[in-house]
C-alpha cells in the first residue's frame, strides 16, 4: 500500500487507502469525480514536494496525475513581423523541471529560473511558483481546469487566477484564511488542473534578474546570458542551499515513472559530484547517498508581508521590501528565513539533540527530515520555529506546503 512517505519529497506520512494514477485526461477527470460524488477526502498530488501529511492513515483518494505530454503548438522559431512568442502546452502531471529543461534545449526564454523546484507543471501555478527573479505568473498564457463546483472544464485567464506572491484563486479556494483551510474544498483547490499553456519567448538568452544569481555568475543583474548557463547556475546555488529534491527517490516504486529518465540520471550524476567533492561515498546499491537536506518541503514558511507599523517594530538591520497586502494595500515583505535565525533557530536547529527532525544545515527556511523523522517530528520542529519568531518579533509565520492532519 502506498504511503504519503513514500511520495513526498519530505519522506513522512501515513498510509493511502486509495492511490490512482490516471493516464487520460477523462481518466483523471474521472477520479476527481468518483472521490467527490462519494464524498471521500480527496488529495490532488503532484511531485509531493509542497505538502506535509500526518502519520495517520488516509481514508480518503490520492490522485497523482500521470499525462506528462508537452507540446508545442507554434513553431518553435521567429514568425514574420518579429513576434518572438511561442506556446508550449505542458499536461498537469509533468514535472515541472522536465518542463524547463525542454524549453531551455528549445532556446525559449521565460521560466530558466525557475530551474530545479521540485513538483509538476499543475502545482506550479497553484502556488505561483517564482526563484531568482522569475515566477510562473509572468508566462502563463491559459489554464484548462476542471471545476469540482459546476463540474466543468475551464480555459482561466491570468486575471482569472489572480497570481500574486505564492498565490493563486486556485490555491484562495482551499483556506479560508492564511493557513486556515475551507470547509469545502481542502485539501484540493476546487479548480483541478488538467493543463498549462505557457507564452514563452524565442531566444537562446535570458535576463539574470536577482543577485545572488548574478554574483554567482559574475555579471551584474540585468545582464542577458545563455539560458543554459543560467540554468547551470540556479540548478548549482540552489544544490548549495540544499533546495534541490534528492533524486535517489526515484528509485521508489511508486516514483520510478514520475521523471524523465534522462533528467533523474543527470540529477544523481549531479549529487555524486558533489558527494565526490566532500568525500561521500556511495550506498551500497550503488546511488549517491542521500542529502537529508533535500528531504524538505523547500521553503517551510512564506516570507511574511506586514503593515508598514508591524514592519516598523521589526529590528532595523531586517530585510524590508515593498509589497502588497491581500486587501491590496502597500505592505512590506521580510525575510522568514531572516526572523528564524534571528529568533535563535540556526542552521541545523533541533528541538533536542536525538529528534531526526531538524532545520537544514544549509538554510534556515527548510525543515528536514534528517532520516527516520515522522510528520509529528516536523509538526513540533514547526510549531517551536513559530513560536520562538512570534515571541522575539512578533511575527506569526504561516506555513507554504499543504498541511493535512497537521498544524
Amino acid at each position: 500500500m502506498t504511503r504519503f512517505a513514500d511520495i513526498t519529497t519530505m519522506g513522512v506520512g501515513g498510509h493511502i487507502a486509495h492511490f490512482v494514477e490516471p493516464t487520460t485526461r477523462v481518466g483523471l477527470i474521472e477520479a476527481v469525480e468518483d472521490a467527490d460524488s462519494k464524498g471521500l477526502p480527496l488529495v490532488v498530488i503532484g511531485g509531493g514536494s509542497n505538502m506535509l501529511v500526518s502519520d495517520d492513515p488516509f481514508n480518503g483518494v490520492v490522485v497523482r496525475d500521470a499525462r506528462c505530454l508537452i507540446t508545442v503548438p507554434d513553431e518553435a522559431a521567429p514568425v514574420e513581423g518579429g513576434d518572438r512568442t511561442v506556446h508550449v502546452n505542458a499536461e498537469a502531471g509533468a514535472n515541472w523541471d522536465d518542463f524547463v529543461a525542454f524549453t531551455v534545449e528549445l532556446g525559449l526564454e521565460g521560466v530558466e529560473g525557475l530551474s530545479g523546484i521540485p513538483g509538476t507543471v499543475g502545482a506550479s501555478v497553484v502556488q505561483n511558483i517564482g526563484a531568482y527573479g522569475q515566477e510562473v505568473a509572468t508566462s502563463v498564457e491559459s489554464v484548462e481546469v476542471w471545476d469540482r463546483e459546476t463540474k466543468t472544464t475551464r480555459d482561466l485567464t491570468p486575471a482569472d487566477l489572480q497570481f500574486g506572491y505564492r498565490y493563486s484563486a486556485l490555491k484562495a479556494s482551499m483556506y479560508a484564511g492564511p493557513g486556515k483551510p475551507a470547509d469545502r474544498f481542502f485539501p484540493t483547490p476546487r479548480y483541478v488542473v488538467l493543463s498549462v499553456t505557457f507564452a514563452l519567448t524565442h531566444s537562446a538568452e535570458g535576463t539574470v534578474g536577482y543577485g545572488q544569481l548574478a554574483k554567482a555568475l559574475g555579471v551584474e543583474v540585468g545582464d542577458r546570458m545563455d539560458t543554459t548557463d543560467i540554468r547551470k547556475a540556479v540548478l548549482a546555488v540552489r544544490a548549495a542551499k540544499g533546495m534541490l529534491e534528492d533524486p535517489t527517490r526515484y528509485a521508489l516504486a511508486d516514483m520510478a515513472t514520475a521523471k524523465r529518465e534522462a533528467n533523474i540520471l543527470a540529477d544523481l550524476d549531479r549529487l555524486a559530484a558533489l558527494n565526490h567533492q566532500a568525500g561521500i561515498p556511495a550506498g551500497s546499491d550503488g546511488l549517491p547517498a542521500p542529502d537529508y537536506n533535500r528531504h524538505s518541503c523547500g521553503s517551510f514558511f512564506m516570507n511574511p508581508i506586514l503593515s508598514a507599523q508591524q514592519a516598523a517594530a521589526l529590528p532595523e538591520d531586517a530585510p524590508r521590501f515593498d509589497a502588497t497586502m491581500p486587501d491590496g494595500t502597500p505592505g512590506v515583505k521580510t525575510s522568514a528565513a531572516w526572523l528564524i535565525d534571528h529568533a535563535g533557530c540556526h542552521k541545523g536547529y533541533k528541538i533536542s539533540q536525538d529528534t531526526p527532525a531538524g532545520l537544514s544545515t544549509q538554510h534556515t527556511l527548510a525543515l528536514t527530515n534528517r532520516g527516520g523523522a515522522s510528520a509529528a517530528d516536523i509538526e513540533a520542529l514547526a510549531r517551536a520555529v513559530q513560536q520562538a519568531v512570534r515571541e522575539a518579533f512578533g511575527v506569526t509565520l504561516v506555513p507554504e506546503p499543504v498541511c493535512i492532519g497537521v498544524l
